[in-house]
């Protein structure tokens, strides 16, 4: 059974937000005592927070599919709706959030690091927010903002000083288990670990940690064995220690040529050319291990490594080796940049940036914006003076002007949104807008008259209708 993922692919929904009230004021000797719809409540999000206590991507594993709750509509009485409750998913740290292109989108690095993976919709304003001098008494609201949805791709890099790296059964879980307090599965057959193990050591004033990440065959960097699922777990430390087995059973294999074979492995992967490298020849305690030991030390000297001879059983070595990665460990600390306090960017908008474009297509004009599009998103297209304030709306942001730059005339279709849930109307100019063209609460005498465009595809699918019907009344002979 799974017990470590280091990599899900998690399907996230905000909630949508609640939609505003059309209500009115009731109360004896007080029929209309004015619109008092409250507001819809905002959408819950979707937050990942590290959290030191989690250490795998499992739980998300088993259940990759998470949502937040929607936010209540407004009622009556100026009461506005409950904001839907967000969604916190703790996560390791050193997890890393990317889209399904495998563009990184945040790295959480530090207990408490939060990222949105999905934003809440916005409620939608009552009749109460919409009252303005020239519309006392809205006989609509706005809807509520439907929540972002999508799929984010969790990978976790380990958070370690040092990584220790090598072929299978080269003892780096019996060092890892004898340097700190880890505890490691140990046995005598490869690939015995299969999770990156975590250990915690002190040298005198310098605490770090160290990483076993399981064992490292040719062809890793290609998916062979189980080293491209764990060689991302070296990327973020600052020193790589090569545990070489000096005591190996397989003839055919030697230490320098295990180095050989893993240094290609990095570079196949890639990014790691410049981290500092040990190498520690390990089981020296057996006979044969020490006079290997002694026959390689100088070649890995010659090839500029510096190199420790060490045995996890008898405790040979290892007070030098972990002094020795104490010293690189707080020298790479210390020539770190340091952290800078977050400065506030501001970033004015140009002068000539009206915040939406028109673009001509074939046969109709695209309005693209994030503006009209979360207006359209907000408008209840079965009330005819909810569409009319959204014409007044597009019309004050300068749409109409646009759209009439562009070539349009009236009953031209215009389209608003992205293809999935675009919403097609026929372009009327406004004349005149406000209380002048509104009668009883929810008409706007605006759609009164006949639109040229919806008269033209009713043509066209009666026209259609009559084909169909004498193609179905041909009979062949």
């Amino acid at each position: 059974m799974t017990t470590f993922v280091d990599r899900v692919e998690l399907h996230v929904a905000a909630g949508n937000g609640g939609h505003g009230c059309a209500s009115v004021h009731r109360e004896k000797f007080k029929p209309l005592g004015g619109p008092d719809g409250g507001n819809g409540g905002r959408g819950g999000d979707v937050i990942l927070v590290v959290d030191q206590s989690v250490t795998t991507l499992l739980e998300y594993h088993h259940s990759p599919h998470r949502k937040a709750t929607n936010g209540k509509p407004g009622e009556g009485g100026h009461r506005s709706g409950k904001d839907g409750s967000d969604l916190i998913l703790p996560v390791p740290d050193g997890t890393v959030v990317l889209d399904k292109r495998g563009n990184v989108l945040a790295d959480l690095i530090g207990e408490g690091t939060t990222y949105i993976a999905a934003q809440g919709g916005r409620g939608g304003l009552g009749n109460a927010a919409l009252a303005s001098a020239r519309r006392k008494a809205p006989g609509f609201a706005l809807l509520g903002e439907p929540g972002h949805a999508g799929d984010v791709v969790l990978e976790l890099k380990t958070v370690a000083d040092v990584a220790l790296v090598g072929y299978p059964s080269a003892g780096k879980s019996s060092l890892i288990s004898v340097v700190s307090a880890a505890k490691p599965k140990i046995a005598d057959y490869p690939f015995t670990t299969l999770v990156p193990n975590l250990g915690v050591v002190t040298a005198g004033s310098t605490v770090y940690t160290i990483a076993d990440v399981p064992g490292l065959i040719p062809g890793a960097s290609q998916g062979k064995g189980l080293g491209l699922e764990f060689l991302r777990h070296v990327e973020r430390c600052s020193v790589l220690v090569h545990v070489l087995d000096t005591a190996a059973l397989e003839s055919e294999r030697d230490p320098l040529t295990d180095l050989d074979v893993i240094e290609a492995e990095l570079a196949e992967y890639g990014g790691l050319e410049d981290r500092p490298r040990l190498v520690v020849l390990n089981k020296v305690d057996i006979p044969d291990g020490k006079d290997l030991a002694d026959i390689i030390r100088p070649d890995l000297e010659a090839r500029g490594y510096q190199v420790f001879e060490v045995s996890a059983i008898a405790h040979l070595g290892l007070k030098e080796l972990s002094f020795a990665l104490a010293d690189i460990v707080a020298k790479a600390r210390a020539a770190k940049p340091k952290d800078e306090a977050t400065r506030i960017v501001i970033r004015p908008k140009a002068v000539d940036d009206a915040g939406f474009k028109v673009v001509v297509e074939d046969g109709f004009y695209r309005v693209v914006g994030e503006k009209p599009e979360r207006w359209v998103h907000q408008t209840d297209f079965n009330n005819d003076e909810a569409v009319g304030y959204l014409a007044d709306r597009l019309n004050r942001l300068g749409v109409e002007e646009e759209l009439v730059k562009a070539g349009a005339q009236a009953g031209d279709e215009v389209v608003i949104g992205p293809e999935e849930n675009a919403v097609v109307f026929d372009w009327e100019p406004t004349l005149a807008a406000g209380a002048e063209m509104l009668g009883r609460r929810g008409e706007d005498h605006r759609f009164e008259a006949p639109r040229p465009a919806a008269q033209r595809r009713r043509d066209r699918d009666a026209e259609r209708d009559d084909v169909d019907e004498e193609y179905e009344s041909f009979k062949p002979f």
